[in-house]
C-alpha cells in the first residue's frame, strides 16, 4: 500500500525502538514527525544521513518535530549504531518489514551485479494530526536533512 501527501498515515501496531521505546501510529500525533527509512546500520550513507539528522536535531525539536530512523536491523544493532554516533533520537526496528511495506519503501536493487530486495532510502514528514505533508523517495544523502528541516519550517 502506498500513501500520498495530504492523506492520513495509516494506523500501525507497536514497533520496538531503541531506549526501550514502543512506537505506533498513535506516537506520531501531537507533534510533527520525521520518519526516515534507511537500508542498514553502520554503512557509510546511512551513518552520514543519521549524523546529519542528529546535527539538526535541536532545530527539529524547536519546531515541535520528533525524528525516528527506521530499518530492518535488530534492536541490538540499532542500540550499537545509536550509541556509537550519539544519536539523540530513537531508531525503530522493523525486521518483518511491516512499516517498510506500509510506506512502500521495499525495492529490488542491484548490488554487486545481483538483484536484491532492500530498503529504498526514503523520508516522510508527518503533521501533528497524522497527515502526510511531504515524502522523499530515492534520497541522496547530501543536504537531505536540511531540506527536510526547511520543508518543516514552511509548515510551522
Amino acid at each position: 500500500m502506498s500513501i500520498s501527501t495530504q492523506t492520513q498515515v495509516p494506523t500501525f501496531a507497536e514497533h520496538s525502538a531503541t531506549s526501550g521505546k514502543i512506537v505506533s501510529s498513535d506516537s506520531l500525533t501531537g507533534s510533527f514527525t520525521v520518519l526516515y527509512f534507511y537500508p542498514k546500520d553502520s554503512t557509510p550513507g546511512c551513518t552520514t544521513e543519521s549524523q546529519d539528522f542528529s546535527g539538526l536535531h535541536d532545530e527539529f525539536v524547536a519546531h515541535n518535530c520528533q525524528i525516528f530512523g527506521v530499518s530492518r536491523d535488530s534492536l541490538k544493532s540499532h542500540e550499537n549504531f545509536k550509541a556509537k554516533h550519539g544519536m539523540p533520537f530513537e531508531l525503530i526496528s522493523d525486521p518483518d518489514e511491516t512499516l517498510c511495506s506500509l510506506f512502500d519503501v521495499m525495492r529490488m536493487k542491484n548490488m554487486y551485479g545481483k538483484q536484491v530486495r532492500g530498503v529504498e532510502r526514503s523520508t516522510f514528514l508527518i503533521a501533528p494530526d497524522g497527515t502526510l505533508i511531504a515524502e522523499w523517495r530515492k534520497v541522496k544523502v547530501q543536504g537531505h536533512a536540511l531540506e527536510v528541516l526547511n520543508t518543516l519550517k514552511q509548515h510551522c
